[in-house]
């Protein structure tokens, strides 16, 4: 598949992100502030934060993204689901779920597609993400994971937590973009820190990039987050 190019703003590909366990309600406030203020497409927060930026956020572009599963994906899928269906019931528009890594690395692809799949039901209306965790993956397994999210229903493939090993790489994302279909996204996340590296990420193929470092990007600085 031919290269993307950047049709947009840098800034409405990007999720805002904020994941650290320790932030508070006013580092949750200003997220969604920058977010407006700078035209992100998103904010992803953990799941106990949807209700407040659905409720600064009300009236704007700037959509709601929740992670589940996260940031290891070793959950009962039952557990998975219901944060998905919480989650989209008090307003997440997005969901983003990290997938059974171990039950992928064993081979358990039934397993992995229906953790997927029961999230995807979960959420309703919101579009399901699945974070593969490609630093522990292998391309063949990569491959796969692609296949299994499309298989199951998902909106789009994410390489990283941005709390595992490595983060999103050229490469990943081209992989990514060629083992899934016209009607699956891409997301690039996992130390995705300054400009130029996102734009390279579009370019291979990535349709949204999620990083704690959006502000940074767009004034043309270099972030320090770890995702």
């Amino acid at each position: 598949m031919a290269n993307r190019e950047i049709d947009r703003p840098l800034a409405s590909y990007i999720d805002h992100t904020l994941l650290k366990p320790e932030a508070g309600s006013a580092d949750i406030e200003r997220l969604c502030r920058e977010a407006v203020e700078y035209g992100f497409y998103s904010v992803c927060v953990n799941s106990q934060w949807v209700p407040l930026c659905r409720e600064r956020l009300a009236g704007t572009d700037v959509k709601v993204c929740a992670v589940v599963g996260f940031p290891l994906g070793a959950m009962l899928p039952e557990a998975k689901a219901a944060e998905a269906r919480l989650a989209a019931a008090r307003g997440a528009q997005e969901i983003d779920m990290v997938l059974a890594v171990g039950w992928l690395r064993e081979g358990r692809f039934d397993d992995v597609e229906a953790d997927i799949r029961g999230v995807v039901q979960a959420a309703g209306s919101a579009r399901v993400k699945v974070i593969l965790e490609t630093g522990l993956l292998d391309d063949a397994l990569k491959r796969k994971a692609c296949e299994l999210s499309e298989r199951a229903g998902a909106a789009f493939v994410k390489t990283s937590t941005g709390f595992g090993p490595g983060g999103a790489t050229v490469e990943d994302v081209r992989l990514m973009r060629a083992s899934v279909s016209a009607a699956v996204g891409v997301k690039a996340s996992g130390g995705v820190r300054d400009a130029e590296t996102a734009i390279r990420m579009i370019e291979a193929g990535a349709a949204r990039i999620g990083t704690s470092s959006g502000v940074a990007i767009v004034r043309g600085q270099a972030g320090t987050g770890g995702y």
